[in-house]
């Protein structure tokens, strides 16, 4: 049996070589299709004569599909490190991305999303070039609009990313060693142009693990509110953000309680609009390798290895910090639903214990009001096994040598998680987009167009969820809306790219994150600032044409 598998896998993969041949620039492509197809037995029939039948060409939308768990599942490094909401642990960052003056095309981080977002677009190309050789069958238009969406928000990574990249809209079938670096002003009009297409293409039925309508107009109403703030951007593009997430919107409320919203196993609730989706099955090739890292990234040590099953592996590398911390009051239910709080026994036994008072607790992370004597006194007399954590010691240090010793996030949580020789892997859907951040999205969009009113009573549709007061028009500004975002989206995927956009990433990540003492580690070359992420040196490498790097790293 595992000889067989084993032919198998290489009998298709070979297959897919003699299609795929994508070297040169781009030559990181299929194994992304590998993991759905080797579940394919294709007999006799020849590969390019497979992708022509309706069964064949579902395979290619599934490695598309596939491709987005390379991009989100890996340690997100250039979603999230040099921000203003997280702390280095005793556990190392990468240095470049995290602190920036020692940024440079080498960075070995810089890569992966790179070539990933690429890999992604060169598996789509393969679809929309067999969309016109596949016999017809009644969903083929909504898949060819799934591939446009697939391939736009690849771009969109990009292009936030690294700014102008290449333009690659045609399957490469033979080897490339020369691309020309499009603008960023042409590679946003061709994601906006692709979604605008997927729209019309795509199913509008209820989001179910299918690209459709909704989450299309909600990726287009974040790329005219990126645009809007580019030099080609303009007030027009806030307009087109504005309507577009309201559409989205549509008028639904925020009615999950939060700490119901992310409880494990509830990440397929009405509130979603995209995710990138996991199950058992689809990773049982190699489990502890094709799950992804969002839990494992995100708090101190809790144990792992030597506790398999009782606590979850923790990085220690990408902690809260008092800057997230304070950001909570006393009635934000979003304290307890994002931050694990209480460790039990067993750390598990908030999601596995009906009744928590028939169990001890190993730690308690108090809240500033709590953090005094007299009340570390009387939880100790209830809880006399509890190490007491007083909120000022919360922020981790470069130093820390304890486990347990900050608070962690735990709305990514996964009781079913194993542990890999990369941290721990989670099967739970890995949410990319969901409603509140869409209410935030067009609350930033009505503030750009100076109707703070309108912002206002979008932020309170998420706070009074939140069991927090509203705000007044007055209370609007560019500074709340970041506050309200990391209150609201702790540990998600957009920070780094909301401070970009902004144009907050030097003065905020100055003022909130210790680990960068000074707006001069962003000075690059030439006086330039390294807003943009260097294109990876691997990339500039194996071009043998013009393909100019970003000017800070010149």
């Amino acid at each position: 049996m595992i000889f067989y598998s084993f032919v198998l896998v290489h009998k298709i993969e070979n297959q897919m070589k003699k299609i795929f041949i994508f070297l040169g620039l781009l030559g990181f492509l299929a194994s992304g299709c590998s993991d759905y197809l080797e579940e394919e037995n294709l007999s006799n029939i020849g590969a390019e004569e497979y992708y022509k039948t309706s069964d064949g060409y579902e395979t290619l939308v599934n490695a598309a599909y596939s491709s987005l768990r390379d991009i989100y599942g890996p340690a997100p490094w250039m979603f999230c490190a040099g921000t203003d909401m997280y702390v280095e642990g005793r556990q190392s960052q990468p240095v470049g991305l995290s602190e920036y003056r020692f940024l440079t095309s080498s960075e070995d981080e810089v890569l992966p999303l790179y070539e990933n977002c690429f890999s992604s677009v060169q598996a789509c190309n393969i679809g929309l070039e067999y969309s016109t050789l596949t016999e017809p069958f009644d969903a083929l238009d909504e898949r060819i609009g799934e591939l446009k969406f697939i391939r736009a928000n690849a771009y969109f990574l990009l292009v936030q990313s690294y700014g102008g990249v290449a333009l690659v809209t045609e399957m490469i079938d033979e080897p490339v060693t020369e691309l020309d670096r499009e603008s960023a002003e042409s590679i946003f009009s061709f994601i906006i142009s692709e979604l605008e297409e997927a729209q019309s293409l795509v199913s509008s039925e209820s989001f179910s693990g299918r690209v459709n309508r909704r989450a299309v107009t909600n990726l287009l109403a974040k790329v005219h509110l990126t645009r809007g703030y580019e030099s080609f951007g303009s007030d027009n593009d806030f307009t087109k953000a504005a309507s577009l997430a309201d559409e989205v919107i549509n008028g639904q409320m925020l009615t999950i309680p939060f700490h119901d919203l992310w409880w494990p196993g509830n990440e397929k609730n009405e509130e979603v609009i995209f995710s990138v989706q996991y199950s058992d099955n689809s990773i049982s090739s190699a489990p502890d390798e094709l799950g992804h890292s969002q839990a494992s990234y995100f708090g101190p040590y809790m144990g792992g290895r030597e506790n398999a099953g009782d606590a979850p592996w923790r990085s220690y590398n990408l902690c809260p910090n008092m800057y997230l911390l304070d950001l909570y009051n006393a009635n934000d239910t979003r304290w307890e639903g994002t931050f694990m709080t209480t460790v039990y026994d067993n750390y598990y036994d908030l999601y596995r214990v009906d009744d928590l008072s028939t169990v001890g607790v190993k730690h308690y992370y108090a809240r500033p009001w709590e953090s005094n004597a007299e009340f570390e006194a009387a939880y100790l007399a209830e809880h006399p096994d509890a190490f007491f954590h007083y909120y000022e010691n919360l922020e981790a240090s470069k130093s820390s040598a304890l486990d347990f010793e900050t608070i962690a996030i735990r709305k990514f949580d996964d009781p079913q998680s194993m542990f890999s020789s990369n941290g721990t892997v989670s099967t739970r859907d890995l949410i990319i987009a969901r409603v509140a951040e869409t209410y935030l999205m067009a609350a930033e969009a009505y503030f750009q167009l100076g109707n703070t009113q309108t912002a206002a009573d979008r932020i309170n549709e998420v706070r009074q969820r939140a069991g927090v007061a509203d705000i007044a028009s007055g209370d609007v500004d560019i500074d709340f809306i970041l506050d309200e975002r990391a209150r609201e989206l702790a540990g998600e995927y957009y920070r780094w790219f909301d401070l970009k956009r902004t144009g907050t990433l030097v003065e905020r990540t100055v003022l909130y994150n210790k680990d960068i003492e000074s707006a001069d580690w962003f000075a690059g070359k030439g006086g330039e600032l390294k807003i943009l992420r260097p294109i990876p040196q691997a990339a500039l490498d194996l071009n043998r044409g013009n393909y100019p790097q970003n000017p800070a790293y010149n």
